[in-house]
């Protein structure tokens, strides 16, 4: 923070989500009242565009210190705004920011790029003063621009084409697509005039309608609608209503999320993925049933409407969660899409893409993906471009970092699309269609690290899959039971949770106890003996985590989150040789590929029979890994329990 000649105070923001976090704190302790913070956006949203129509011709504007003067070009650009844009802003309309507040507002705003191609400020400014939660209890969070262009440049709208956002939020995807259009020489007018958007939320579409709008000064064809239900906000058709299969290029971040009524029941029956799919056990395929689901999460839907809203040999891209294209649950979905379209790519994002902040936005991982929709049913498909990036260009705190993996991925998508070959790596690989595993098209699933990591071992490990090991009788897996919470607190017996997991052991204090008759009735069937292995199957960041039940552990329950492993014979496979495999970084990174998301929260699944473990040839080296586990766990056993002891006789008369 600086000052300006004059003292008032100067803000050269970072950021552009900086820059609006600091607006909204100043303004914010100059008006108070209950809707404080949607009478700033309004204000703030009206400097935005002041500021894009000054930029247009008045660049003595730009060092104005003068509050007063300031406010003479802010109004006399605004009238010139009402202008053009009597749709979002009306004729009566005025400024209301003093002039002190609007100088700051224009002097945090002075590094702002209102046409960027790095960032949205336009997304930004929506989000920091509406706030990430309740955007998100919508299920709908503002896509980060360069996912944006990364998705419009595979896309690669061309003049003449028109293109679609049936979920466009403030407009980022439109306005990305506008601005290609441009540069493949369409005039700007004409740019305009390709692209349509639809949002249930107005005030997000009056928004996307008018930064349209100012880009060539002509109307934008953006709708406030429903275009799930094809129905404006009265119940009644809209002009895009009848367009379907119209479009050349669909691009969108559809809401997203298990809890979120999408449509009525009547609507929901117009769609085939709205109704209930059951697994035929002859032909391997699922087939829908007339029977309604009971709930349908909004990206289910969405994916049915994009596609409708192409026509054969257009291309989609979209923002998806991951859980949709590597859920078992969704398996019915990647059915559907693959019967209606080519899966032209699929790169997975890292959680922090939509982080806004330490607590804001959301960690659910997502996907782009790519689609071109097919010309007539039966096409085969053809090999899928994947890539995995680890970099996204902000780190799990929103903040915005240099490491952006996108650029390196579109480069190799290209190298590929021209036919070259590329060399695998997580920036890049092609799935032919035999590899494909059960329809899953997530691409941490077929990491090349992982191949590359027990490839490298081979020659020194035997790599036996726990399936193997199951199907060998060496190997028993099972899992844990729920109690309910009214149980808990009322004895002593520990409740495992995964929390209650640490490294290789059980915390000394888990969370939760039950009583004695609680035990008894799971005791028989957990059957917990030393030597078992507990491991989380499924959460967040704790899949894979282990600890080796000792005699000291046997009396406890265990919840369903938790697998149990049992080696059936300890000469044959060492419960301290298994646990040291299970933490291995080869295993870790096939649990972390092979993990999926359930509803709402991750899980390894049945997944867990896929993994490979590296077993040493060696047998000095079996013996001594055997050797060293047993040592720590004992030692971990003699420290933990004299610590239990110690607690005990402090108290002691």
């Amino acid at each position: 923070m600086a000052k300006s000649q004059n003292g008032q105070l100067m803000l050269f923001a970072g950021t552009a989500r900086e820059a609006f976090r600091e607006i909204r704190n100043y303004l914010a302790g100059r008006l108070m009242g209950a809707t404080r913070d949607e009478a700033l956006l309004q204000e703030v949203v009206k400097c935005l565009f002041c500021k894009m129509q000054l930029e247009r011709g008045h660049a003595a504007y730009l060092s104005e210190d003068d509050a007063l003067r300031l406010m003479k070009h802010y109004r006399q650009a605004y009238v010139e705004v009402k202008t053009h844009l009597p749709d979002l802003f009306g004729t009566d309309d005025e400024l209301l920011l003093d002039p002190a507040s609007l100088l700051f507002v224009h002097q945090a705003m002075r590094n702002i790029d209102i046409n960027s191609a790095t960032y949205d400020p336009f997304g930004d400014v929506y989000e920091v003063f509406t706030g990430s939660g309740a955007r998100g209890q919508e299920g709908q969070f503002f896509t980060p621009q360069n996912a944006v262009n990364f998705l419009v440049a595979i896309v690669n709208p061309q003049p003449g084409e028109r293109i679609i956002d049936p979920a466009c939020g403030s407009g980022a995807f439109l306005s990305a697509a506008t601005r290609h259009l441009v540069q493949q020489g369409a005039a700007p007018e004409a740019a305009v005039n390709s692209v349509f958007g639809v949002d249930k939320d107005e005030y997000l579409s009056r928004l996307a309608m008018a930064r349209l709008s100012l880009l060539a000064l002509c109307p934008a064809q953006v709708f406030s609608a429903d275009s799930l239900a094809l129905q404006d906000d009265q119940g009644q058709p809209f002009p895009l209503s009848d367009k379907l299969a119209q479009f050349d290029v669909v691009l969108a971040n559809p809401p997203f999320g298990t809890k979120i009524v999408a449509v009525s029941r009547e609507v929901q029956a117009s769609f085939d993925l709205g109704y209930k799919w059951k697994l035929d056990r002859v032909t391997g395929r699922y087939v829908k049933t007339a029977e309604l689901q009971t709930n349908v999460p909004p990206q289910v839907l969405f994916i049915e409407r994009l596609l409708s809203f192409a026509h054969p040999g257009g291309r989609l891209g979209m923002v998806v969660p991951e859980s949709l294209l590597s859920s078992i649950s969704y398996r019915y979905v990647t059915q559907y899409i693959q019967e209606h379209a080519q899966i032209k790519l699929v790169v997975g994002m890292p959680e922090s893409l939509f982080k806004t902040s330490g607590k804001g936005g959301t960690h659910t991982k997502t996907c782009l993906l790519v689609l071109e929709k097919k010309a007539q049913a039966g096409e085969p498909q053809r090999p899928i471009f994947m890539a995995e990036a680890k970099w996204c260009g902000r780190d799990s705190r929103g903040r915005d970092i240099e490491k952006d993996d996108l650029p390196d991925i579109i480069a190799r998508w290209h190298q590929a699309n021209r036919g070259e070959s590329i060399t695998a790596s997580h920036l890049g690989y092609l799935i032919a269609p035999e590899q494909l595993v059960e329809d899953t098209f997530a691409p941490r699933y077929y990491g090349f690290d992982i191949e590359t990591d027990l490839a490298d071992l081979s020659e020194t490990h035997e790599l036996v899959s726990i399936r193997e090991l199951v199907a060998q009788g060496l190997l028993k897996i099972t899992t844990g039971d729920e109690v309910g919470k009214l149980h808990y607190g009322s004895g002593t017996i520990p409740f495992v949770r995964t929390s209650d997991i640490s490294t290789w052991e059980i915390k000394i204090d888990p969370k939760h106890c039950v009583s004695d008759e609680v035990y008894q009735t799971l005791a028989a069937k957990q059957d917990v003996r030393a030597g078992d292995i507990l491991m989380v199957r499924d959460g967040t960041y704790l899949i894979g985590k282990c600890a080796l039940i000792t005699s000291y552990d046997t009396r406890i329950v265990y919840q369903s989150h938790i697998y149990k492993l049992r080696s059936t014979d300890h000469e044959r496979l060492s419960p301290y040789l298994l646990l040291a495999a299970l933490g291995s970084e080869p295993v870790i990174r096939q649990i972390k590929a092979r993990s999926y998301t359930q509803d709402i929260i991750d899980t390894l699944g049945n997944r867990i029979v896929e993994i490979v473990l590296p077993i040493p040839k060696d047998l000095q080296r079996r013996d001594h890994v055997i050797r060293t586990v047993e040592k720590v766990i004992q030692e971990r056993i003699e420290a933990r329990e004299l610590a239990r002891q110690a607690c005990l006789d402090i108290v002691q008369p």
